[in-house]
């Protein structure tokens, strides 16, 4: 039985279309730094419940975003699969980047829970809905209390980004 691949869809942001999620996932974080993606990802469901519009002075930056967090949603559903093939090196330095994240011990030691937490609460196409709502809330001058729930996917979308970042520092090896 064929699989069916997911399109990583980096050829806007990284310049080529990527097939292998651990490839895709260095381009990601090539292309901008975990602070950038953190940062701009909660100034975004900040401006959700202000009249003020985000990235007013540049709005070609929301759909930069847009790009890079939906390519890194599907890397992230990938790395789920991936979960049974692959572990995260184990490392005897103390990551001290780590000591305040948002990963709890558990997810620390085994990051590939993130995705497969995600994944079981969210669905891929429910992770894209809210990254579309927030765009369209904060890219909306008019202050209204957005009805769905922006929390719990934010909340499981920064701590992918700090289980990536943890992957990309420790290593990934074939079990």
């Amino acid at each position: 039985m064929k699989k069916n691949k997911i399109s990583f869809e980096t050829s806007f942001w990284a310049g080529y279309a990527g097939g292998n999620p651990f490839k895709a996932m260095n381009a990601f974080f090539d292309f901008a730094h975990i602070d950038y993606y953190k940062q701009n990802l909660s100034q975004a469901v900040l401006y959700c419940y202000k009249k003020e519009i985000y990235k007013q002075d540049n709005p070609s930056d929301a759909f930069v975003l847009y790009s890079t967090v939906s390519s890194f949603l599907k890397i992230c559903y990938c790395l789920k699969e991936k979960s049974k093939k692959w572990k995260v090196a184990t490392s005897s330095r103390s990551e001290t980047v780590f000591c305040l994240s948002s990963l709890t011990k558990e997810e620390y030691e085994n990051p590939f829970m993130v995705f497969q937490k995600a994944f079981e609460e969210k669905t891929l196409e429910e992770f894209e809905l809210f990254l579309r709502q927030i765009l369209e809330f904060s890219l909306s001058p008019h202050t209204t209390d957005p009805d769905p729930d922006l929390t719990t996917p934010y909340i499981h979308l920064i701590k992918m980004l700090d289980a990536v970042e943890l992957m990309r520092e420790r290593g990934v090896e074939k079990i």
